[in-house]
């Protein structure tokens, strides 16, 4: 599972505002996410950009690739409000393979799932409810 660091659209029709988000790389633009780090809005006059620093570092040290997008929006923060000067390259931790964090989120959905067998044992068996229903059919109705 490769995960990416990249924009997820909120906002209106024509009043595009972005999330920072952790998610797999398969998933859809605006769907299942790891986590939310920070937002993005392009219609305020200078763009507003916030991504808290931990989360991110947290995230690229455990292999999380920035998107471009993310990077270009990270050398902005760099440079402040005037982005013609010379702008240093935001330097990523090293990869570290992704599979160690996919287990930790896969072992906690299956906790929280319940076992097939413990829901088929729960259930009754069809001879047990026909037998029920012919039972309250039988009683006499009392007013």
């Amino acid at each position: 599972m490769s995960v990416k660091i990249r924009l997820r659209r909120v906002g209106a029709k024509k009043q595009p505002a972005y999330r920072i988000v952790v998610a797999d790389s398969r998933a859809p633009r605006d769907g299942r996410i790891i986590e939310n780090i920070g937002y993005y809005n392009p219609l305020t006059n200078p763009s507003t950009v916030v991504i808290s620093d931990e989360r991110y570092q947290y995230w690229t040290g455990k292999g999380a690739q920035p998107t471009d997008v993310i990077v270009r929006l990270l050398k902005q923060l760099a440079a402040g409000p005037a982005v013609d000067a010379e702008v240093p390259v935001v330097e990523v931790a090293a990869p570290v393979v992704v599979e160690e964090v996919a287990p930790v989120v896969v072992e906690e959905v299956v906790e929280e799932a319940p076992v097939v067998e413990e829901v088929v044992a729960e259930a009754p068996v069809a001879e047990e409810v026909v037998a029920e229903v012919a039972a309250e059919e039988e009683k006499p109705a009392t007013e």
